[in-house]
């Protein structure tokens, strides 16, 4: 395959913050939500020059080793070759660390800009391998799937490849996201999981994730039983307490809530008419935000005037 040709001019990707998970859909279920990263990549003659604004901005290398800039090298590898030169400003708006999939949204950034300044790069990237290089970079597909599509993904691996498909959420939901000021690490999250579980919670865990799907397309009032999980939130519970005692705190007073991801985040699914008063139930140390669900996934936009 003959080396890529870039475009002169700048490109812009908007990517949503992303909720995995969701409950019982440990590894499978994720819901893109209206908070989003922006990154503007352009090609240049030659160098690495990266500004972040934002979440971020004080600890995150301005080198290779971004996660950004490791997943546009990828994916460049993948179209054909590497530019000369890269000119990258970011405007970072979703949490680090508290399970709304910052790195997935990083990720979904790089590769979608690197095929979008590619002359030709739908071509030579479609979508499905978007979804296969996003997954490889991140580990698992959950958030990614979410990232890409937007909407409600349901995501697994067939065959050592991932696949997703998306699905509208009902327009009635609202969810609301209880940011803590602490971050705990995804590796930490995971090292708490036990190699196996009873096989009265796996069956469970299944009839749950199942009848998710029917409570966040059509029939939201069964999200609370719908959201019930066994598999993973108590096991993590020592490293997020807290947030373990406002998931259950919130579920006790009959609202939909979990842990989002993998911690230490509590997303409520919420309608219009309660959002705002549960927005106020978690007191003090947590930043409550009421958010939009996102429908489009990663998108290419115009750069702003």
């Amino acid at each position: 395959m003959a080396g890529p040709a870039f475009r002169a001019a700048a490109v812009r990707v908007r990517t949503p913050a992303t909720s995995a998970n969701l409950g019982p859909g440990f590894d499978a279920l994720g819901l893109a939500l209206g908070l989003y990263d922006d990154v503007v990549v352009r090609v240049a003659d030659s160098g690495l020059h990266i500004d972040i604004a934002g979440e971020g901005s004080e600890n995150l290398p301005r080198d290779e080793r971004h996660l950004l800039v490791r997943s546009l090298r990828t994916a460049f590898d993948l179209l054909g070759g590497q530019p000369r030169g890269l000119e990258i400003v970011c405007a970072n708006r979703i949490p680090h660390g508290r399970g709304l999939g910052s790195s997935s949204a990083a990720i979904c950034a790089g590769i979608v800009a690197a095929r979008a300044v590619t002359i030709g790069g739908e071509a030579r990237l479609d979508d499905a391998a978007l979804l296969a290089l996003a997954t490889e970079i991140e580990g698992h597909p959950d958030n990614v799937a979410a990232c890409l599509l937007g909407g409600f993904t349901l995501s697994w691996m067939e065959s050592g490849a991932a696949r997703a498909i998306r699905m509208d959420p009902d327009d009635s939901i609202v969810p609301v996201v209880f940011v803590p000021g602490k971050p705990v690490l995804t590796e930490i999250a995971r090292g708490l999981l036990p190699r196996t579980v009873p096989h009265v919670d796996a069956a469970a865990n299944a009839g749950r994730a199942a009848l998710l799907v029917e409570a966040l397309t059509r029939r939201p009032e069964l999200l609370l039983p719908a959201t019930e999980d066994r598999l993973h939130q108590e096991y993590r519970a020592p490293a997020m307490p807290e947030s373990a005692a406002l998931v259950e705190r919130l579920r006790a007073d009959g609202i939909p809530a979990v842990i989002s991801g993998a911690g230490p985040t509590v997303m409520a699914l919420t309608d219009a008419g309660t959002a705002d008063k549960v927005s106020h139930l978690a007191g003090e140390g947590w930043a409550a935000n009421r958010l939009d669900l996102d429908m489009r996934g990663a998108s290419v936009l115009p750069l702003a005037p």
